[in-house]
């Protein structure tokens, strides 16, 4: 039986009282949400608070901090962190062709594209963008998705840490002071609210950003354990230059650069998925999916890389939370759907294993399926999961 470390810092701080929002679909086994005292959760909150916003003012202040930025030169004059999406493609397209701004598109390539994914990638491309793309070392990736595969429950974390620092480090080696991401996925997911009222964040203050982002353990102290407790890492692994763009930036880097924040296009705009979906669609020829997506409804999320349905699927086993619940939530939210369809959506959907690439999956991270169950079962908590004969099922269902 595989027995993990206490890298991942988030599971521990789960509550084994397990409640679920009154008005979406989401749960407080997700980190950092919140629930008021009537059983409303963060996330639904803050949409009601967004009724409250005048965003022509907010569009003002968009402009205002465009025009700060503005070259005069027409070189680059912000980044725009880009995989392709529909988000990445709807921000980056009005910033250009609605405010007249020069994005440099960056991208951290996913650890393996899917056809739609790189099609996708491509069209943006096609539709009017430079786009730099870093890809990583892949013998010592492959390495690093196990690694966190096996003490964070999520491979696709080594990702998500390239795609956070890589275009900051670009953003220095450019010269280029603004920063846009699509959405603060806190404040629009179900997590601390406390950012409502920021249109960045500060990448010299948050220590989220710089100590191991969301996970509570910094890149360097996951390397050191790998390196002393794996057999497919060594010290070479810990020493190689390749590993800089899965760390920030040093502060004295950013200050002296005069690159400290990223700011979050849905502070200034009423950022809605699926009307990013349709905008994307007709300006970029952005392509959903021709079929479902595994574990959810929708055609048009989780779309670029094959490694992403495990990692909704591992997030429904750490914390009884697929990407059904979320997709489900949001749509509630948005007054698309009834939370009686959304519960009927995620008793057909929600928890469906993503078979479709999971020997790639394997293949990537040179284990067996063995392997691959062992650290799957590690992970289950057990306030959330029973085993009944031969099958694992989840104690609270939503109702």
């Amino acid at each position: 039986m595989f027995k993990r470390s206490d890298l991942e810092k988030q599971v521990s701080k789960i509550p084994n009282k397990v409640l679920w929002c009154k008005n979406c679909t989401m749960s407080n086994q997700r980190p950092r949400i919140i629930f008021d005292e009537n059983g409303i959760c963060s996330a639904c909150k803050y949409y009601e608070y967004k009724k409250t916003i005048d965003w022509k003012t907010r569009e003002s202040e968009l402009v205002e901090l465009l025009d700060l930025h503005r070259s005069k030169d027409n070189s680059w004059d912000v980044i725009v962190p880009s995989s392709g999406g529909k988000d990445s493609a709807y921000v980056a397209h009005e910033l250009k062709y609605k405010y007249k701004m020069n994005p440099l598109l960056v991208t951290w390539s996913p650890l393996e594209y899917t056809d739609i994914g790189f099609k996708n990638f491509n069209m943006l491309n096609d539709a009017g963008f430079t786009c730099i793309k870093a890809s990583p070392n892949g013998k010592l990736q492959k390495k690093l998705a196990r690694l966190c595969f096996e003490e964070f429950g999520d491979a696709f974390h080594v990702f998500v840490l390239g795609q956070i620092y890589y275009p900051i480090h670009m953003a220095i080696k450019f010269g280029i002071k603004l920063i846009f991401y699509g959405e603060n996925g806190e404040l629009e997911y179900a997590g601390d609210p406390g950012s409502k009222d920021r249109p960045s964040t500060d990448l010299i203050k948050d220590d989220k950003w710089l100590n191991g982002y969301l996970k509570g353990t910094t890149f360097d102290s996951l390397m050191e354990y790998g390196v002393e407790n794996k057999e497919y890492l060594n010290k070479g692994d810990l020493d190689l230059a390749d590993t800089k763009f899965y760390k920030p930036p040093s502060k004295a880097e950013m200050i002296s650069a005069n690159v400290s924040k990223i700011y979050y296009y849905n502070y200034f705009k009423n950022w809605n998925p699926q009307e990013n979906f349709y905008y994307a669609s007709e300006k970029t020829g952005f392509l959903p999916n021709p079929e479902r997506t595994e574990g959810t409804y929708s055609k048009y999320a989780s779309l670029d890389d094959k490694m992403d349905g495990m990692h909704y699927y591992m997030r429904y086993i750490k914390f009884g939370l697929g990407r059904c619940i979320e997709d489900a939530a949001h749509e509630i939210r948005e007054g698309h759907i009834s939370r009686e369809e959304g519960i009927a959506l995620i008793n057909k959907y929600e928890g469906e294993f993503p078979q479709k690439y999971f020997q790639d999956f394997l293949n990537y991270l040179e284990i067996k399926q063995e392997h691959f169950w062992d650290v799957v079962d590690c992970w289950r908590a057990k306030h959330l999961w029973e085993k009944k004969g031969n099958k694992w099922q989840l104690k609270n269902q939503i109702k």
